[in-house]
């Protein structure tokens, strides 16, 4: 039996305990660390964390792993609060609440919307459309939250379209603090100043002093909202922003190479000729005059005229 090793970025704080291959899909089970303590969601009471098994299994959509869908699964676990007696369930830290898909698999699906609909990544993804647009509803609704925790050094923001035709744009920020495991932190809807505003304000004020670059386009609104709330950072343009501004000024440069500009054409003996002046013999010679010739040549009108009279 061949063995076959997979390389897959895990979020911080999660393993993975065992592995099974099922059908044409990839499963997973995970865990993490387990929160010590609760604090119930009803009465607000907050003390040791009991957790009881149900003894099922909770499976999740995560990441394509060779081109086919993966499952994570975790025991189902529930605590019941020791004042109201509140029953709560056990939520990973990679989900959110009645989501069955974990983050990632979220921003995904927002990666994938630019330049299509919602029935192509759908179809491409093997889930309803319905599933697509509640994604990219609740992306857009700013119910993510960003850990106050989580350390930020360099960030990017970018605008995208997430239907066709530039129906839907909206503002994308960037974890960039480890390039190449890059996050979607928050997407707001719009690509102005105000948009940019909204997802930086979603940073603690830590987090923003932490920043230490930021990394946009050469409009205006990101870099004005960027230098308000990101005191101690710098502003790094986009390399690709850059090299297509010097494409079109190198562009405009060509463009005025015209004779206009360089001077006065100078006029050409074949001037003031017209067609109609010109027709070919059906008898050619050669250019000695010694006997005909295999290749056309024109003549003009009168001499071929009077050589066929």
């Amino acid at each position: 039996m061949a063995n076959v090793t997979i390389d897959i970025d895990l979020p911080e704080g999660v393993t993975f305990t065992s592995y099974q291959r099922v059908g044409e899909a990839h499963g997973f089970e995970v865990d993490w660390a387990w929160p010590q303590r609760c604090c119930c969601q009803r009465c607000k009471h907050e003390g040791t964390a009991r957790w009881e098994q149900t003894g099922k299994a909770r499976v999740l959509r995560d990441l394509d792993v060779w081109g086919q869908p993966s499952f994570w699964s975790y025991p189902a676990a529930f605590q019941r609060c020791e004042r109201c007696h509140h029953r709560q369930d056990l939520i990973p830290p990679f989900k959110r609440k009645d989501a069955s898909y974990t983050y990632r698999f979220e921003e995904h699906v927002v990666r994938l919307m630019i330049g299509s609909t919602e029935e192509e990544v759908a179809r491409r993804l093997g889930i309803s459309a319905e599933t697509v647009a509640r994604i990219v509803k609740q992306q857009l609704s700013g119910a993510k939250v960003v850990d106050p925790q989580r350390v930020i050094t360099d960030i990017g923001m970018d605008e995208i379209s997430l239907k066709k035709r530039h129906k839907l744009y909206v503002t994308i920020m960037t974890d960039l603090t480890r390039p190449g495991q890059a996050e979607v932190l928050v997407v707001a809807p719009g690509r102005d100043e105000a948009a940019a505003t909204q997802c930086l304000e979603r940073l603690t004020p830590e987090q923003r002093a932490g920043v230490k670059s930021y990394r946009v386009d050469m409009g205006a609104a990101y870099t004005s909202a960027c230098a308000k709330l990101l005191p101690q950072a710098a502003g790094v343009i986009d390399r690709f922003h850059v090299a297509q501004l010097v494409n079109d000024a190198i562009d405009g440069e060509r463009k005025k190479n015209h004779a206009g500009v360089q001077g006065e054409a100078e006029p050409c003996p074949a001037e003031g000729i017209s067609l109609a002046d010109v027709v070919v013999s059906p008898q050619p010679r050669r250019p000695d005059g010694e006997g005909p010739c295999q290749v056309g040549s024109t003549v003009p009108a009168d001499t071929a005229t009077a050589a066929i009279a």
